[in-house]
C-alpha cells in the first residue's frame, strides 16, 4: 500500500487545487502583518497639542474664542516666561473661572517672566488640533503616559505569545481549518471592539486578544499550506513570506488615505471576516485527518484533489490507517523526549528569539527616522522583498541549512561593521545595515519553512507555535534592549545583534538538512533524518511506518 506523499504526488502535489489554496490561504499575510505594524500609524504622534489649564473650556466657551486664541493665553505667557518648557507636558498652576477677562485672563498674575505664576505637570485636559488622529491623542498617551503605547505593542506580542501556545495546541487536537476560520472571526470581532473602545484598559484587553487570534490565523495557514503540497513544492511557504511584506508595503496606503485611527483599524480588521468564506473552498488537512485516524474524510479529500488537478486516484485506495504511532494530544515533551527533536526544538527557539530580536531591532534603528513616514515605511518594507526571492533561487539548488546559516552570518558581519563606521559616511552606514536588514530577513522567512519540515504531522502545528513563540518574546524584548543600551552607546546593540546572529549561524548548521525530503510523519521519521554530517540535499524516502492508504 502506498504511502501519502506516494498518493499526493499521484493526486498532484502543487496542481491547480493546492494553487487556488495556496493563494486564497496567502491573503492571510496581508492583513496579520497589518496588525503586527499598525502600531507605527494607529500610534503615530499627535502633531501640535497643548495642555488646557483647568477652567479654560469654560472661559473658552464664554468669550467665544477659537482653539488658536485659546492656545495663544495658555502657551504663549508659558513660552514668554519659561523658555525651556513647551506647553505641552506642563501648564501655569492657575485656574481660570467664570469671571476671568476675556481680553486678558492672565491680567492678575502678571505678564512677564518676573510676574508669571509657578508651573505645574499636565496630568490631564490636553488638547489636539488633531484630537482623532492616533490612540495617542484618543486615549491621552503623551508626557508622563508615554511609556502606555509601548505597552500596547507589548499586549500585542503577549497576544501573539498566548495564540501560539494556546491555537496552536488546537489546531493540533480539533483540526487546522477549524482553528483558522475561528481565529478569522476573532480578528474581527476584536478590532471592531478595539476601534470603538470606550477607555484605554478596554483598548489594551481586545489589543491582546486579537493579538491571540491573529496567530492562530497566521501559524495555521502556514501549517495548511505546508501539508497539502508535497516535498518538493514546500517552497510555497517562504512565498507566502511575499504576503506578508506586501502587507508592510500596502498598509502606509491606507494610513495616508484614512485620516483616522479608528478607520485604520477598521481596514485592516474587516477583511478577515472575507476569509470565513474559505470554509467552503478549504478543506481540512488530509495529513491531519490521519494522525486522528479519520481516514475515511483523508480518502475523500484526496480524491477532490484528483478531481480538481485533472488527475485520477486508483480505485483500490480503499483505507487509511495508523499502525505504528498512537495518536496522542501534543505536549512540551514530546517535542524534547528524543535526542534529535530535542536538538531541533532548542536550535529553532532560539533562531526564532534571535531573528526577531535582531530584525525589529534593526527595523527600529534604521526604519523610520525622521522624514516622511509613509514613504519611510514603504521603503523599508520594500527592502524586504529581494530576501524571499534569494531564498527561492538557492533553497532548491544547494538546501536549507546553508542559506539558513549564512543569513544569520552575514546579518551578524554587518551588524558590527555598521557599528565601528565613523559617522561622517552616514550613507554607507545605511547601506551596510540594509544588507543586515536584507540578511536577516532572509534568516527569518528559512526558520518558518525548516520549522514546519523539521517535526512529525501529529506534532507539526504545535511545534511551530511553541517554537515561534520565541519570536514573540523577543519583539517583546528589542526595544527595550534598544533603547536602553543604546543610552550606553548608540552603537552598543548592534554589537549584541551580531553576537546572537553569529551564534544562531552556527547553531543552525547542527540541523537536518531537509530539501526533497518528505515531511516527517512520526518522531521515528524525525529521528531518522540524515545528521549534519550527511549529504546535504540528497533525497532520501523514509520508511512508511505509520499511514498508508
Amino acid at each position: 500500500m502506498p504511502s501519502f506523499d506516494e498518493v499526493l504526488k499521484e493526486a498532484g502535489e502543487f496542481g491547480r487545487f493546492q494553487k487556488r489554496v495556496f493563494f486564497l490561504l496567502s491573503q492571510t499575510g496581508i492583513t496579520f502583518s497589518s496588525l503586527f505594524a499598525s502600531v507605527v500609524f494607529l500610534g503615530r504622534a499627535p502633531g501640535n497639542f497643548w495642555c488646557r489649564i483647568p477652567g479654560a473650556a469654560e472661559l473658552s466657551e464664554r468669550c467665544g474664542w477659537t482653539l488658536e486664541e485659546e492656545r495663544n493665553f495658555t502657551v504663549l505667557p508659558l513660552l514668554l516666561g519659561n523658555e525651556s518648557v513647551t506647553g505641552q507636558c506642563e501648564r501655569l498652576d492657575v485656574t481660570w473661572d467664570g469671571s476671568g477677562s476675556c481680553s486678558s485672563p492672565l491680567g492678575r498674575y502678571g505678564n512677564g517672566s518676573a510676574g508669571s505664576p509657578p508651573l505645574a505637570p499636565c496630568h490631564q485636559h490636553w488638547v489636539y488640533e488633531q484630537p482623532r488622529a492616533s490612540i495617542v491623542s484618543e486615549y491621552d498617551l503623551v508626557c508622563g503616559n508615554a511609556w502606555m503605547l509601548d505597552l500596547s505593542q507589548a499586549i500585542l506580542n503577549l497576544g501573539f505569545l498566548a495564540g501560539a501556545f494556546i491555537l496552536g495546541y488546537a489546531a493540533d487536537r480539533y483540526g487546522r481549518i477549524l482553528i483558522y476560520l475561528l481565529s478569522c472571526l476573532g480578528v474581527g470581532i476584536c478590532g471592531i471592539i478595539e476601534a470603538f473602545s470606550p477607555n484605554f484598559t478596554v483598548f489594551l484587553i481586545f489589543r491582546f486578544l486579537q493579538g491571540m487570534f491573529g496567530k492562530g490565523t497566521w501559524m495555521t495557514c502556514y501549517v495548511i499550506v505546508t501539508e497539502i503540497v508535497g516535498s518538493d513544492q514546500r517552497m510555497v511557504g517562504i512565498v507566502i513570506q511575499i504576503f506578508f511584506t506586501l502587507g508592510i508595503i500596502i498598509l502606509p496606503g491606507i494610513a495616508y488615505l484614512i485620516p483616522t485611527w479608528q478607520g485604520i483599524q477598521l481596514a485592516i480588521s474587516l477583511p478577515n471576516f472575507l476569509f470565513l468564506l474559505y470554509y467552503w473552498v478549504v478543506p481540512e488537512s488530509p495529513r491531519w485527518l490521519l494522525t486522528r485516524k479519520k481516514g475515511e474524510k483523508a480518502l475523500k479529500i484526496m480524491r477532490s484533489i484528483a478531481k480538481h488537478n485533472g488527475k485520477f486516484l486508483s480505485p483500490h485506495y480503499s483505507e487509511i490507517t495508523i499502525t505504528n504511532e498512537e495518536v496522542s494530544n501534543p505536549s512540551f515533551l514530546d517535542l524534547v523526549r528524543t535526542p534529535q527533536m530535542r536538538r531541533n526544538t532548542l536550535i529553532l527557539m532560539y533562531a526564532w528569539f534571535t531573528s526577531a530580536l535582531i530584525y525589529q531591532g534593526l527595523v527600529m534603528r534604521l526604519g523610520i527616522i525622521g522624514g516622511n513616514l509613509y514613504l519611510d515605511f514603504f521603503i523599508s518594507g520594500a527592502v524586504e522583498l529581494p530576501s524571499a526571492f534569494l531564498i527561492i533561487v538557492t533553497m532548491d539548488r544547494i538546501g536549507r541549512r546553508l542559506p539558513f546559516a549564512m543569513g544569520n552570518i552575514v546579518a551578524s558581519v554587518a551588524c558590527l561593521i555598521t557599528a565601528f563606521l565613523p559617522e561622517d559616511i552616514p550613507w554607507l552606514k545605511t547601506t551596510v545595515a540594509t544588507l543586515g536588514r536584507l540578511s536577516i530577513t532572509v534568516a527569518f522567512e528559512v526558520v518558518y519553512l525548516v520549522n514546519s519540515e523539521l517535526y512529525p504531522t501529529t506534532l507539526r502545528n504545535f511545534g511551530v507555535s511553541l517554537c515561534s513563540s520565541l519570536c514573540d518574546l523577543g519583539g517583546i524584548i528589542a526595544p527595550f534592549l534598544l533603547f536602553r543600551l543604546a543610552a550606553i552607546w548608540l552603537e552598543l546593540p548592534l554589537v549584541i545583534f551580531s553576537i546572537l546572529a553569529a551564534v544562531c549561524g552556527l547553531l543552525v548548521l547542527l540541523l537536518p538538512e531537509t530539501k526533497g525530503i518528505s515531511l516527517p510523519e512520526t518522531v521515528e521519521d524525525v529521528e531518522q533524518l540524515p545528521s549534519h554530517f550527511g549529504k546535504c540535499g540528497k533525497k532520501q524516502k523514509h520508511r512508511d511506518t505509520n499511514s498508508y492508504i
